[in-house]
């Protein structure tokens, strides 16, 4: 093996564990007893992203002047950050981790674009119409299809799959929004590191008064400990950091598609270690929605960008890519 495809290995090797411990995040949280889905939220974001902040605090202090010349954007961001976990775990804690994973993951991508059109003012293509269409096809199947199995069908279960569903939703908002605001941070001078480390940094600050009033549970046992430890540190701290390391070492569409298994790691957890179950409709919308995060996210063969704005665009990606 030559050194290339060595290192070419190494970085696939980072990109696939990091999408795998990203996939993770719903079942482990299934473990934690008695902890309500805010305070999962609150453990994982805020001290995740506290620790993200301390491991780029070098580059945050050398661009504090930047940083805060961009203030509105960093509250926007910081807000998107803390209110995104919350939604992400209540979407999995009502509708189940299979589908709360998948639809936050699956419409984070058409709301990125949407954000884009409103304030950017870029079109909205054929390609994204139809990512779009597999996408919302997706969402319907999997919602009926749980809705319909879920606890014997009756209409409490039913109408909580449809919150969980509408939180999911509100959650790849969020997750879009955050990612929206990082970009523009780093288009106005800001490195990554210190975009990143800044919006996660406040976001967690913010999540503390969540975790002070709905984090007691997480003290009840050693389970409780371990997994609020795995959380904050494993999926976010890190996949953070394999992801950035392998991105440096293979293409951005190359670890784009390798993160593709985040739902379906998600998917598969939850059926075999969770017990949950999917009728075959469930797993047809599975498949629409990562097909959907296919057409959406990896590039066009043939079309090629300059060598300047790709890296600085892997780098964004890298960054974004925090679960």
């Amino acid at each position: 093996m030559t050194s290339q495809n060595s290192v070419s290995f190494v970085g696939f090797a980072c990109v696939l564990i990091a999408s795998a411990l990203w996939g993770t995040t719903g079942t482990t949280a299934t473990f934690a007893s008695g902890v309500s889905p805010l305070g999962i939220g609150a453990v994982a974001m805020g001290f995740g992203g506290l620790l993200l902040a301390l491991t780029a605090l070098h580059s945050i202090v050398k661009s504090s002047s930047r940083i805060a010349a961009q203030w509105p954007m960093l509250v926007l961001g910081s807000l998107s950050v803390a209110i995104y976990p919350l939604a992400f775990y209540s979407s999995m804690h009502l509708a189940g981790v299979a589908i709360g994973t998948v639809i936050s993951i699956g419409s984070a991508p058409l709301a990125a674009s949407l954000i884009e059109r409103i304030f950017d003012g870029q079109k909205l293509t054929t390609r994204w119409l139809l990512g779009a269409a597999a996408g919302l096809a997706g969402a319907v199947l999997l919602t009926f299809s749980e809705s319909a199995g879920h606890g014997g069908g009756n209409a409490q279960d039913a109408a909580a799959v449809l919150y969980g569903v509408l939180l999911g939703l509100v959650s790849g908002l969020l997750y879009a929004l955050y990612s929206w605001v990082a970009r523009r941070l780093m288009q106005a001078g800001i490195p990554p590191r210190a975009a990143m480390g800044s919006i996660f940094g406040v976001g967690g600050v913010a999540l503390l008064p969540v975790l002070a009033f709905t984090g007691a549970p997480l003290l009840a046992s050693w389970t409780n400990i371990a997994v609020g430890v795995y959380m904050a540190l494993v999926p976010v701290l890190v996949a953070y950091v394999l992801f950035a390391y392998g991105l440096a070492r293979v293409s951005a569409t190359m670890a784009t598609t390798l993160s593709l298994l985040e739902p379906v790691i998600a998917a598969v957890l939850a059926v075999v270690i969770v017990g949950e179950r999917l009728p075959a409709e469930g797993w047809v919308g599975i498949g629409l929605i990562v097909g959907s995060l296919f057409v959406l996210t990896v590039p066009v063969p043939g079309r090629h960008r300059r060598a300047k704005p790709e890296r600085s665009d892997a780098a964004i990606d890298a960054a974004l890519h925090t679960r």
